[in-house]
């Protein structure tokens, strides 16, 4: 991938560092974000065409499938808070070839079943934050691929940026700049 021209440019996912500093006290801003995301995703795909949300720009994801993948990588933050909660030193690893999503075939799915599913398990997972005491929010593991620690805030952060990721890769497809859209 080439690097960002300036600072409007895509930045795969893959690609992305982070430097988790955020203070405790933005835990409920955090949930706030990550519980919203089904809404801002039904939003914007109201009134969308099925054949926009199908279409493939190339071998990247459509519409349908950035949501699919979406939906795909709860049980993965499940497992991760699972991480957390018993204290594990490393968290889970995610299927970096994202297998799941490519399997799947959301394309053929009625989006209303993704976006249904996408929201039941986000709100069981948003729940469970809701639950966490202070000393949960800063209790640390190592992600697998970034090879650093995170504290579970810094986990709410890494999801809420991966949402938006693949909210605003969806806008870009919507108007036909897809720039890149896996990963």
């Amino acid at each position: 991938m080439r690097p960002p021209n300036d600072s409007t440019d895509r930045v795969r996912w893959f690609s992305r560092t982070f430097t988790f500093d955020i203070e405790p006290w933005a835990f409920p801003n955090l949930i706030e974000r990550v519980r919203g995301t089904p809404a801002r995703l039904e939003e914007r795909l109201r009134g969308v065409s099925p054949a926009a949300l199908v279409a493939r720009p190339g071998d990247s994801w459509s519409v349908q499938e950035n949501a699919g993948h979406l939906f795909d990588l709860e049980p993965l933050w499940a497992t991760r808070l699972d991480d957390f909660e018993r204290g594990t030193e490393r968290l889970s690893a995610a299927d970096l070839q994202n297998r799941k999503t490519h399997d799947a075939n959301h394309n053929a799915a009625p989006i209303s079943d993704i976006l249904a599913g996408f929201r039941r398990i986000r709100m069981e997972i948003v729940a469970r934050l809701e639950a966490y005491d202070q000393t949960m929010i800063v209790r640390t593991a190592l992600h697998p691929r970034l090879e650093q620690p995170m504290r579970l805030i810094d986990f709410v952060l890494f999801v809420a940026e991966h949402d938006d990721h693949h909210l605003a890769t969806i806008t870009a497809l919507l108007r036909g700049a897809a720039g890149s859209t896996r990963g």
